[in-house]
Formats: C-alpha cells, sequence, structure tokens
C-alpha cells in the first residue's frame, strides 16, 4: 500500500488555512474600510438602535461621550429641565457623534469601553447592546480574549465601532458619515432616499459591486454638513454639523447650527453657559452671533461676529464686514423636538432633514441668548472628494473581505473528496 501519510499532512494543511481564512473573515469589519497612515481624527456619527428604555446619560455612558453632545447631534431642545436624566424609549434611533481615529492602518474609534455584568456574552453585548455595529469577533479580538465563554464580571472591554472620515467631503461638499445597520425592511434606494443622497454616491463611497444588500450590513452614508475652519491649535479643531443638528462645543459655552436652509456653520452662545471667556467681538459692542446691516444705495453693509474655535479655555471671536446685494433675512435655524417618550416607525429609521428645506415656521432654539438677525457664516474646507483614491483603496480592502467571506464550503468538501479518491487508487 502507498505510503499515505504525505496525502493527510497536505489535507491537513489546505483544510487548516481554508480555516485561518474563514476566521480572519469573521473578524473582519462588516463596515466599509477606510485605510489611513496618519493620526488625523475627524468628527463621525453612529447610527444606533436602543435595545431598552434608557436615560440619555446611559446611552452617553455606553459611548463614553458628552450627553449633550447626543441631544443636540439629534435637534433634541436641551432646555428641558434634567434633560440628561429624560428616559428614552426602547428601539429609538438615535445619531451619536464620535471621534474616529486611524488604528492599525485603518479607520475605526476604539475609544468606547463596556463593563461586563453578569448575564452578558460577546454576542449580546454586539448585537443587543451595540445593535449591530460590531461583531463578537471583533471584542473578542480586540481585547486578545482566548475563551469567549468566559468573561469576568466588571471587565472592562474595548468596543471597537465603524467610522468613516473620507477628508470630510462627499463630491466635494463638506459631508460628515453617519454608520448605518442595515435593517431587514432596508433597500439601497430608500436609504438614499431617507439621506438626500443618490444609489450611485452610496455605491462609490461603500465600494459596492451592486445595489444589493443584507440585514446587518454596516453602510457608510455621507451626510450633508456645515464645516469650520478652526486654527489647527484650538481644541474643537474640524468641528462638522451634520445639516439639520447642532453641535455644542467650547466646554458647554457656544451652540452651532446646520442649516436648514444652507451649508454655512453659525454660532451662538448656548443657554447652558455658566463661566465662559468673553463672547464679544474685539472693537465692536456685537456678541457672538450678533449681526447688524446697514441699507445703502451701494448695497447692505453687514457686520457680523463669528465663532472662531476654542483656544486655551478662551473663545475665539471675529468681526466680519461686507458689502452684499441685499440685506440678509433672519436666521433660519433646524427643527428642535421635545426629547421622545416614544417611538413611531417613521422615527425608528431616522429620517435626515432636508437641506433644501426653506425652513419656514422652525423656531429660533430656546437655547438662544442674543438677538439672531441673519446667518453667520464660515467657509468650508475645500478638501478632495470622497472618491479620491483613499477610497479606491477601501473598495481594494473591502473586496478582499467581501472575497474571503464569501468563500464557498462546498469548494472545501470538493478538495476533500478528490483526495479520498486519489487515496484509494
Amino acid at each position: 500500500m502507498p505510503n499515505q501519510k504525505p496525502i493527510f499532512q497536505n489535507l491537513f494543511f489546505l483544510l487548516l488555512s481554508l480555516s485561518i481564512f474563514t476566521n480572519v473573515a469573521h473578524v473582519s469589519s462588516k463596515s466599509t474600510i477606510e485605510p489611513c497612515s496618519n493620526s488625523d481624527s475627524c468628527n463621525a456619527v453612529l447610527g444606533y438602535t436602543l435595545y431598552t428604555d434608557l436615560k440619555v446619560s446611559e446611552v452617553a455612558s455606553l459611548f463614553q461621550v458628552d450627553p449633550i453632545a447626543i441631544l443636540t447631534s439629534n435637534a433634541i431642545d436641551i432646555s428641558y429641565p434634567d434633560v440628561e436624566n429624560h428616559i428614552l424609549p426602547s428601539q429609538l434611533f438615535l445619531k451619536i457623534p464620535i471621534t474616529c481615529s486611524c488604528v492599525d492602518g485603518i479607520r475605526k474609534s476604539v475609544s468606547t469601553k463596556y463593563k461586563t455584568r453578569p448575564s452578558d456574552t460577546l454576542s449580546t453585548i454586539a448585537d443587543s447592546i451595540y445593535s449591530g455595529l460590531v461583531s463578537a469577533d471583533q471584542i473578542r479580538e480586540a481585547n486578545s480574549i482566548s475563551d469567549p465563554s468566559v468573561l469576568d464580571v466588571g471587565q472592562s472591554l474595548v468596543v471597537p465601532l465603524p467610522c468613516t472620515c473620507f477628508n470630510g467631503t462627499d463630491n466635494s461638499l463638506p459631508a460628515t458619515y453617519l454608520s448605518y445597520v442595515v435593517k431587514p425592511v432596508d433597500t439601497l434606494a430608500g436609504i438614499a432616499a431617507r439621506y438626500l443622497t443618490t444609489i450611485t454616491d452610496l455605491m462609490d463611497v461603500n465600494a459596492m459591486g451592486s445595489t444589493a444588500i443584507k440585514d446587518g450590513d454596516i453602510l457608510a452614508v455621507p451626510l450633508p454638513a456645515c464645516a469650520s475652519n478652526f486654527p489647527r491649535y484650538a481644541s474643537d479643531f474640524g468641528l462638522i454639523v451634520p445639516n439639520g443638528s447642532y453641535a455644542i462645543t467650547a466646554s458647554h459655552c457656544v451652540q452651532c447650527s446646520c442649516g436648514p436652509g444652507n451649508l454655512n456653520l453659525y454660532c451662538m452662545p448656548a443657554s447652558l453657559a455658566v463661566s465662559c471667556s468673553s463672547m464679544q467681538c474685539r472693537n465692536s459692542n456685537l456678541m457672538l452671533g450678533n449681526v447688524t446691516f446697514q441699507q445703502s444705495s451701494a448695497g447692505c453693509n453687514v457686520t457680523a461676529c463669528h465663532y472662531g474655535g476654542y483656544v486655551n479655555g478662551t473663545i475665539v471671536t471675529s468681526l466680519s464686514t461686507s458689502l452684499q446685494p441685499r440685506c440678509p433675512g433672519a436666521q433660519q435655524f433646524p427643527p428642535l423636538i421635545a426629547p421622545p417618550n416614544s417611538v413611531t416607525r417613521d422615527s425608528m429609521f431616522a429620517p435626515s432633514p432636508s437641506p433644501q428645506s426653506n425652513g419656514a415656521g422652525t423656531p429660533t432654539p430656546k437655547s438662544s441668548g442674543v438677538p439672531t438677525t441673519t446667518t453667520g457664516s464660515l467657509p468650508g474646507l475645500g478638501l478632495p472628494p470622497a472618491n479620491s483614491p483613499i477610497a479606491s483603496a477601501s473598495s481594494d480592502a473591502s473586496s478582499l473581505v467581501n472575497s474571503l467571506a464569501t468563500f464557498p464550503s462546498a469548494f472545501v468538501l470538493f478538495i476533500f473528496v478528490k483526495l479520498m479518491m486519489s487515496m484509494s487508487l
């Protein structure tokens, strides 16, 4: 009888190699992969569905973010009493603002830590508590867990979360990116319509070969946004606010909004301001957000006090004057909503406010502490489009992961049968 040992060895190594490839595919990200080669970070957004009733502060603790930042990102009125302890209903969809970093050459957020509880498993943490934004294998790998069936109560786990930056632009316009977990009822056309983008744009951003999506996929969805031009040494450098929402900055002293009628960032004092540096523009009596204008035969002379970033505990302001063809109207604000107590079908899927809205009838935020008679305009950043070479690199990486993840198990069986047949010859 011929020596069958080499055949069995070859079979063993073949199956081992395929097993390794399969495991790599399992722990790879199920979201868009954006390669990176520096330590720069950006503002990004997670689409999160509450797994149970939670206080605003409890949601914030899950992601280690400012609870007020969660409220303003969702245009929820922060002037309500004790709003941080308001109980949000289960299945409510929220946009969670996060910092997207560059880790091991890939964009991701790793600032979230979770303390395990007695009933936790990696699967319940990933699928339920973090609503499918991460997989159990990704948590296991990030924390070097050898036996996932054994979790110590109170153990602190790093929860790697998906995010993308793409230079803060989409088709050369300012944008921030939402990591969206696909629901069973979703279609790519429906997601594109909901977030005011196109099917083509979503396919380009996510390096998709077809429009097919499935439950649990994570898509990077570009949201039109208002970009700041603060100096690099400002602590809020790179602030970008999605259209139809707000952001809180400068130690809760300044509130900035975007839209609905344009993509010009508008900042003003926040109602939460308690102990803040001066918000008055030098050499004028105008406060942050104030605008004056005077009609003349040549046009309208407009003077405005703008926010220029938070530097070493100081609120930087700048005074601008311009001659415009006509005097601007009143500042339009994104509509504010009361803290939610219930969930409707529409709110479960978080429609995005329309940038094309004329803003008619939208109320002035209750946090307003100054007259708001016109827009405060800060130019956006001129950056490369999202489908630049970095997005192409993302396409290659995504294609590799997808090909590994779909490696047919039938092929393994075919090779096994062929080897067994050759042994019998």
